[in-house]
C-alpha cells in the first residue's frame, strides 16, 4: 500500500535538481553563491522575494536565468510612474464582434513575473500586487481570477536613489518573504564577467530548462517533509520575538516573519543537504526574511544603520537550542 505521507519526490532529489539549477544560473551570474542560494531557497519555498541593490548588479539578469532554468513562464513588467493597475492585473476591453467585453489578462498571469525597479510605480498601482501576492489570484470588475501555479514575484528595487520613486508601504514589504543583496563583485568576478561576455560574443544569454513548472511543484510539496524540531521552532518565536523588544527597533518581526523563516529555512537545509532543519539555517536566512520587516528608529534611520546588522545582533543575543542528532538523506552533502 502506497504511504500517503510519502513526499512525491525525495528530498536528495529535491537537493539534486536545486543544485542543477544553481549551477546552470551561476553559469551566468559570477559569483554571488550565497545571495543565489537564498533566492533558491524562496522559490522552493513558495515566496517572494525582493531584490534590492544598485543598478547594474545582476538583479534582473538573475530573474531571467532562474526562469529560465526552472523552466517557467516568464514576463518581466517595467514599473513607471505612469503604471496604472489594470496594467498589471489585466482588463475588460469591448469586444466589436461579439459586442462583449473580453477580459484580457495582465503580465500578473504568469509563472514568474519581474516587477522591475517596483519602488517606481505609485502605491496605488503597488498594492495591485497585494492580493496576487497573497492570494495568488486577482479580482477585475468583481469578477476573480486563479493566476497560474507555481507564481513567484521577483521584484526589483535600486536602495539609494529617491527622485521619482515612492516608498514601498509596509503591507507590501511584508508580502515579499526575503529581502536579498548582491553587493559588487570582488576583481577577479569583474574580470571573469568581462570574460564571459568576449567568449559568448553576444549580449544575450538563454540557458536550457533544467526543470519544469511541474517538477518545481512536486520540489515545492516535498519541502512540507522536511523535520523542524519543536526547540528549533521555538528558537525562531524567540527571535522574531526579541525583535519586538530590541531597543532599536520601533516596530519588529510579525508572525509572518516568524513563518518566514520557518519555510525559508526548511529549503536552506535541503540545499544544504539535510532532512532537518538546524539554528544554523535559521540564522542563515534571518537577515533576508527580517530586515524588512522591522522599522528602526527615527534617530537610527538617519544614522543608516543597516537593518540586517540589527537582525544579527538580535541572533547573538538569543541562545541557540542544542538539537538532537539526526541523519542526513543521504550519505553527502548536496552538490554546490
Amino acid at each position: 500500500m502506497a504511504n500517503d505521507d510519502a513526499p512525491p519526490i525525495s528530498l536528495d532529489e529535491v537537493a539534486s535538481h536545486a543544485a542543477a539549477v544553481l549551477k546552470s544560473v551561476q553559469s551566468v551570474i559570477v559569483g554571488k553563491e550565497e545571495p543565489l542560494k537564498l533566492v533558491l531557497a524562496g522559490i522552493l519555498a513558495g515566496g517572494h522575494i525582493l531584490l534590492e541593490d544598485l543598478p547594474g548588479l545582476g538583479k534582473t539578469l538573475t530573474a531571467r536565468c532562474f526562469a529560465q532554468s526552472l523552466g517557467l513562464d516568464f514576463r518581466r513588467l517595467q514599473f513607471t510612474p505612469d503604471l496604472l493597475p489594470a496594467d498589471v492585473t489585466g482588463s475588460f476591453l469591448y469586444n466589436q464582434k461579439t459586442a462583449e467585453f473580453v477580459y484580457r489578462k495582465g503580465p500578473v498571469h504568469t509563472n514568474l513575473l519581474l516587477a522591475d525597479e517596483i519602488n517606481r510605480t505609485p502605491p496605488k498601482t503597488q498594492s495591485a500586487l497585494l492580493e496576487a501576492m497573497q492570494e495568488r489570484q486577482v479580482s477585475v470588475e468583481g469578477e476573480t481570477y486563479k493566476l497560474p501555479s507555481p507564481f513567484t514575484v521577483l521584484a526589483t528595487s535600486n536602495p539609494v536613489e529617491f527622485e521619482g520613486t515612492y516608498q514601498l508601504p509596509e503591507a507590501q514589504l511584508d508580502r515579499f518573504l526575503l529581502r536579498v543583496s548582491f553587493g559588487y563583485p570582488t576583481p577577479d568576478e569583474e574580470w571573469e564577467v568581462l570574460q564571459r561576455r568576449i567568449g559568448r560574443r553576444t549580449e544575450e544569454v538563454e540557458l536550457d530548462p533544467v526543470i519544469d513548472a511541474a517538477t518545481l511543484l512536486t520540489m515545492q510539496a516535498a519541502l512540507e517533509h522536511v523535520t523542524v524540531e519543536d526547540s528549533v521552532g521555538r528558537y525562531i518565536v524567540a527571535i522574531t520575538s526579541a525583535s519586538r523588544n530590541h531597543s532599536q527597533l520601533q516596530v519588529g518581526a510579525s508572525p509572518r516573519g516568524s513563518l518566514a523563516l520557518l519555510l525559508t529555512s526548511r529549503a536552506l537545509a535541503v540545499l544544504d543537504g539535510r532532512d532537518f532543519v538546524t539554528p544554523d539555517d535559521v540564522k542563515g536566512v534571518a537577515a533576508a526574511a527580517l530586515s524588512h520587516r522591522i522599522t528602526l528608529r527615527p534617530e537610527l534611520w538617519m544614522r543608516r544603520i543597516d537593518p540586517a546588522a540589527v537582525i544579527a545582533d538580535i541572533c547573538r543575543g538569543v541562545e541557540a537550542p542544542q538539537t538532537a542528532q539526526s541523519p542526513t538523506y543521504g550519505s553527502e552533502p548536496a552538490p554546490q
